[in-house]
């Protein structure tokens, strides 16, 4: 059996613990929009909805029009906002830049970031925990589990009492832009109680990564994986290889709140072993690690298989389909990324 040159760590030797203040503190944007801001969004010209979704956000986070002076449009300052679009659309970006410019006791994460921390704590301690903030920004809020749903229903009604605020996206996938029309009123329909306080904005347009719907895969020879890692190595960066079987297994022993610690720190991942999953529940356990991973910007190759086929065409099609076309997007992300 081949060897990789250096000797590398694995994430499988990692047993990550976290307090709540911990958890808590993470809960703010992902690396990639630290910066975001609503002066660097710039909405693309052939899309109204876009300058109408940024104004709008822009009003929610700091309760002033976009306009100066005796010309700027006077409205009222919703209590929640939530923002419905297709893939790289700006949502995540105007959400963050509403973060950044609200003033206020804050937090950031995403859906399954929320039902982790409830899974963490317990869904009274939950609401104690979030019932101090000002602001709760939710990312990709899901339809596609109703369990989860009606879990974060409940959160956000119960938070609604303390006058906690909230602003969240939608996850409509790129090949779902025509059924993604139906997204907002699913939200309205299963955020029970507080549908009306918050200002729907669908939000129009390309995808500005020009992502392709699906993704062709890359695939490495293991010499491609060992010389990649060894030019991190030699970059000081974090560089870890685990074997594919031997990571799922340990992920099943750790709760996915905890994921995010697991990868701290960690610059690339080079994988073997890799092959089609054909457990569900493991399925979405890896989804749950690549959104934790494509946050951290952690960079991954596999060696003699393509990462954005790891999920079935059953899977692909199925109910969970919006979590797995996504997962397959940011696979193909970090894996094209040097």
């Amino acid at each position: 059996m081949a060897t990789f040159s250096n000797n590398y760590d694995s994430l499988s030797s990692r047993t990550p613990s976290v307090s709540t203040t911990e958890l808590l503190q993470e809960l703010v944007p992902p690396r990639e929009f630290a910066e975001a801001s609503f002066k660097n969004y710039i909405p693309h010209s052939e899309y109204e909805s876009q300058t109408v979704a940024h104004a709008q956000a822009k009003l929610f986070a700091t309760g002033k029009p976009l306009g100066k002076g005796l010309f700027a449009k006077k409205e009222p300052v919703p209590a929640g906002i939530y923002l419905d679009g297709g893939f790289g659309v700006g949502k995540t970006h105007l959400l963050a830049a509403i973060w950044h410019e609200f003033k206020g006791k804050k937090v950031f994460g995403s859906f399954i970031a929320y039902t982790g921390l409830i899974g963490a704590l317990t869904f009274a301690e939950a609401v104690k925990a979030l019932s101090k903030y000002d602001l709760v920004c939710i990312d990709e809020f899901e339809l596609d589990d109703p369990g989860d749903t009606m879990m974060m229903s409940r959160l956000l009604n119960e938070l609604e009492k303390h006058g906690v605020r909230f602003a969240a996206t939608s996850n409509t996938p790129p090949n779902a832009l025509g059924e993604g029309r139906f997204a907002a009123s699913d939200f309205a329909r299963e955020i029970h109680g507080i549908a009306d306080r918050f200002k729907i904005m669908r939000i129009d347009g390309e995808d500005h990564r020009h992502r392709p719907v699906n993704i062709a895969g890359r695939i490495d020879t293991f010499s491609d994986v060992d010389d990649w890692l060894a030019q991190g190595s030699v970059s000081n960066e974090k560089v870890l290889v685990d074997d594919f079987d031997t990571l799922l297994k340990h992920l099943s022993t750790i709760h996915p709140s905890r994921y995010g610690r697991l990868l701290k720190s960690v610059d690339r991942i080079g994988f073997t072993g890799v092959h089609v999953l054909k457990d569900q529940v493991e399925a979405l356990r890896f989804v749950a690690f690549i959104d934790r991973a494509y946050e951290a910007q952690v960079h991954l190759r596999a060696v003699e298989f393509a990462l954005t086929e790891v999920f079935s065409p059953e899977y692909l099609s199925g109910g969970y389909r919006k979590k797995y076309l996504r997962a397959v997007s940011r696979i193909g992300a970090l894996t094209d990324a040097s």
